[in-house]
């Protein structure tokens, strides 16, 4: 999965130091991040490569994390050279982009600046909030409100029927791959129940033998995805919620249509099934 970036340390503890010209500079804007592209990688520009056109680079840059102890700053507002190797890139790049530990970053930088852009002002009294020196944490001076990362849970179901397995393509968006069922946790809710519920929601069948398998970072939504088997419960017959989903269909084990990827729960709960591990 995307997060797992092998040998490589990820340190997300909050380390408000200065960069250096050495550090690299995320720099995004709407789902585009800035990036130079190689035939076969990735890089983020350091601050060294865009500090002639910004001056106050590295006084606005906000610290966001280290991996093998290289630090990662976001950067706002930066003038770019037009000549410039490093080009803007939607950010659906960070699903395959080699190497897998720089992808993490830029999808993990994307999370936190969405973050910051969306909590530039209390949103109990309208003051400008400001950033805290010992946490990722930002605080409002007038009223004491703090925010903190905004980190959403949510389910991903492998709903299982002996040696087949249900599987959906959503409606409505630009992923048309096959997917699991999946949906967020709603207020007062447990995770078993969300899994009970969307399934029903979205299919019209019942589920028992609610099992956890393991979670995903996905930043891509800012969210926490825990993945779930479950058996089904009772009658096959699909009910289809048509404003979620285009399909959903059973699928026999040696017939799933579904090849390995590296970035998603999702496929690999797939593959797992597929291969006779569940």
């Amino acid at each position: 999965m995307i997060q797992d970036i092998g040998e490589h340390t990820f340190d997300n503890q909050y380390h408000p130091c200065p960069p250096d010209r050495e550090s690299y500079a995320l720099y995004y804007e709407d789902h585009a991040a800035l990036v130079r592209k190689y035939p076969d990688r990735i890089e983020f520009p350091k601050f060294r490569d865009i500090e002639r056109l910004n001056e106050d680079i590295y006084e606005d840059a906000v610290y966001l994390f280290s991996i093998d102890g290289e630090r990662y700053y976001l950067v706002e507002e930066i003038n770019r050279e037009r000549q410039s190797h490093f080009t803007m890139e939607n950010t659906e790049i960070f699903r395959y982009a080699e190497p897998q530990y720089l992808a993490f970053a830029g999808i993990t930088g994307y999370q936190l600046h969405n973050w910051y852009q969306s909590r530039r002002f209390c949103g109990k009294c309208g003051r400008r909030m400001k950033k805290d020196s010992k946490e990722r944490m930002l605080y409002c001076e007038s009223c004491h409100n703090m925010e903190f990362p905004k980190i959403c849970p949510a389910v991903i179901i492998g709903v299982t029927d002996g040696d087949k397995i249900l599987m959906s393509k959503y409606a409505g968006r630009t992923y048309k791959k096959y997917a699991l069922l999946a949906g967020f946790t709603e207020i007062g809710e447990t995770l078993e129940e969300t899994v009970q519920r969307e399934v029903m929601e979205e299919v019209g069948l019942k589920v028992k033998n609610i099992r956890y398998y393991k979670s995903q970072p996905w930043s891509f939504t800012d969210t926490l995805l825990m993945g779930f088997y479950c058996d089904l419960d009772g009658g096959a017959a699909i009910t289809l919620d048509r404003e979620e989903l285009a399909m959903a269909e059973w699928f026999q084990r040696d017939e799933i249509p579904v090849e390995p990827e590296r970035d998603s729960i999702t496929n690999e709960m797939i593959i797992r099934f597929k291969n006779g591990e569940v």
